[in-house]
């Protein structure tokens, strides 16, 4: 907290003796709205910032604070970034208690000439999940219980019910890029900001945002036949699990180690216990670990199973050799649709 205060001190410094650039600015502003100058957009995490790519093609600059292959949830912005946020025309994050120091820094810059997306105002947000058998879910598991203590016997005292829901967190689950139809309504946002940032390239916004989310809509159609020819609609995560929208989208029952947002990496003994009675009752044969996880947990879950461990993109980051080689949210999912055939099948 005091290096983000810091921060804030710098980048609030560094505007104030900037502020003799402003005729500058604004003359930068009027030949935007004349077509001679690209328009600057910041996105906070890859999603954010491929969709915009997608929308508007070469017809802006388009920057990603996060860099590939770093932890989201542990991000700090630097001053850069900060400043970069300042002086961007269109800025757009996630929303959620991740992005706490979003506004913070919002609050403390003067942000009226910014166009702001916040993600999770594009979609109807749903609060994240506390599953049973997750580590820290109220009445699996107990401070100083082993495994062996909480399951005595082989699926014993496990709760078969299909239907469990789990409760709620009360914070709002800011993954809502994971369903493609919520994305399909997060691209339709960022095109109309667009258009109305740079009206000279509106045309340009609308056709590419068209095409891109008849992609969407296609990516949407495969993982409905999927899930609609599966044996099964249970998934397994030995890991955090950021994909509730994309579960709900498509009528999928999961368990995991942690809900999307958790700060912990290590599970209890009873998280790992009861997450292999459910992979060996059920017959799952695919356990996923998400992107840039070291995918201890699923391991140990495979090894004491014979499941086997397979990627599940969120698409929250990826790695720096992904992102050089040119991939999107489309090719990742891609991705996740083949995991998810072998998954459920």
């Amino acid at each position: 907290m005091k290096r983000f205060f810091a921060i804030i001190l710098i980048v609030l410094l560094t505007i104030s003796v900037s502020a003799s650039c402003q005729p500058k600015a604004k003359a930068a502003s009027d030949a935007k709205t004349a077509g001679s100058e690209k328009i600057s957009v910041v996105a906070t995490i890859f999603p954010a910032f491929d969709f915009a790519r997608q929308v508007a093609g070469d017809k802006a600059d388009i920057k990603m604070l996060l860099d590939p292959g770093a932890e989201s949830h542990s991000f700090e912005p630097t001053p850069r970034d900060i400043i970069e946020i300042r002086n961007c025309d269109v800025f757009i994050y996630a929303g959620g208690k991740n992005d706490e120091w979003v506004d913070r820094i919002l609050d403390s810059l003067d942000a009226d000439n910014i166009k702001i997306i916040k993600m999770l105002d594009c979609v109807d947000a749903l609060d994240e999940e506390v599953k049973e058998g997750m580590s820290g879910a109220h009445g699996h598991e107990h401070e100083g219980e082993s495994a062996e203590e909480e399951h005595p016997h082989e699926g014993e005292g496990v709760r078969e019910e299909p239907g469990y829901e789990g409760e709620e967190s009360g914070e709002s689950d800011e993954h809502v890029w994971t369903s493609p139809r919520n994305a399909v309504a997060i691209t339709n946002v960022i095109r109309d900001v667009l258009c109305s940032a740079d009206s000279a390239n509106a045309g340009v916004y609308r056709a590419n945002a068209e095409e891109y989310t008849k992609q969407l809509a296609e990516l949407d159609a495969a993982f409905r036949t999927v899930v609609e020819d599966a044996e099964r609609r249970t998934v397994v995560f030995g890991d955090r699990f950021p994909i509730l929208y994309f579960a709900k989208e498509y009528g999928l029952d999961y368990w995991a180690a942690f809900p999307g947002c958790s700060s912990e990496t290590e599970p209890s003994a009873a998280t790992v216990a009861f997450l292999i009675d459910k992979v060996r009752s059920e017959g799952i044969p695919v356990v996923f670990k998400i992107e840039l996880s070291n995918g201890n947990i699923a391991r140990s879950i495979a090894e004491a199973t014979g499941a086997k461990v397979l990627v599940f993109n969120s698409c929250h980051n990826l790695t720096k050799e992904k992102f050089d080689g040119g991939a999107t949210y489309l090719s990742l999912m891609e991705e996740n649709l083949e995991a998810l055939k072998e998954a459920l099948n």
